[in-house]
């Protein structure tokens, strides 16, 4: 958006249209999507973007908005977790969010008479995997402005099960209960590390949760409103 705005050096238009030749559009466990496995890239553009009720050619054709759109993809985040299709431990409707992330090492060890092979940092996706047990909280809490009412109560799960260390950034970044270790916690293997570009999602969507801070300044840049009309989007605040 901000290349398509700016006033000195814009992106051509039909750029958009290149990007939006990429889309797949399926549907998964009943929701008619956007497909795309990690969580975050239905996340991080609403970080600074109100698009509720705004549209561009490809979602006024499927009748829909982003903001629909990444609430869908919540929910086929928690039904693949429901459904938990390759048996992986912890996996529940309050227990998911997988994404880009940490993971506990390129191994293969054999689990219950079964064959897991677990991977390091990986874009990690549901319901067409990647997948090896990996779980983000900070994807859960990314996703708080879309429906709360599932986030929620994955939350307090992480909570209740001690993921959020005495620490001034919170969550853990990434954690696998299926992978074996030898400290004994039931939780399995849990990601020393806290990143940047993890933190940042987590406080600035529950800002937008609490007060849409950051949507209703960027409603009021000009190069981001621009970007918008440029790239076809019309309607609601626009």
């Amino acid at each position: 958006m901000l290349g398509l705005g700016s006033p000195t050096h814009p992106l051509p238009a039909e750029s958009y249209s290149a990007w939006l030749s990429t889309y797949v559009w399926k549907t998964i466990y009943g929701y008619e999507v956007v497909d795309a496995g990690p969580l975050f890239i239905h996340q991080l553009s609403h970080i600074w973007i109100d698009f509720r009720g705004i549209r561009d050619a490809f979602m006024r054709d499927k009748g829909i908005d982003y903001f629909e759109n990444s609430r869908r993809a919540t929910y086929i985040q928690q039904r693949y977790a429901i459904e938990n299709p390759l048996e992986l431990e912890g996996y529940d409707d309050c227990c998911w969010g997988i994404t880009a992330s940490d993971g506990p090492g390129w191994e293969t060890h054999r689990i219950k008479g079964r064959e897991r092979t677990f991977y390091g940092y990986l874009a990690r996706g549901a319901p067409h995997g990647p997948d090896d047990g990996t779980i983000s909280p900070w994807a859960a809490v990314a996703s708080l402005p879309f429906c709360q009412e599932v986030v929620l109560p994955v939350l307090q799960r992480f909570e209740d099960i001690g993921l959020r260390v005495d620490h001034p950034y919170g969550f853990r970044a990434s954690f696998n209960p299926t992978y074996p270790t030898e400290h004994g916690w039931p939780h399995g293997w849990v990601s020393p590390f806290h990143f940047g570009i993890n933190q940042g999602p987590i406080v600035l969507m529950i800002e937008n949760y609490r007060s849409e801070l950051l949507w209703r300044l960027l409603r009021r840049c000009p190069y981001v409103v621009a970007g918008l009309r440029r790239a076809g989007f019309a309607g609601g605040w626009l």
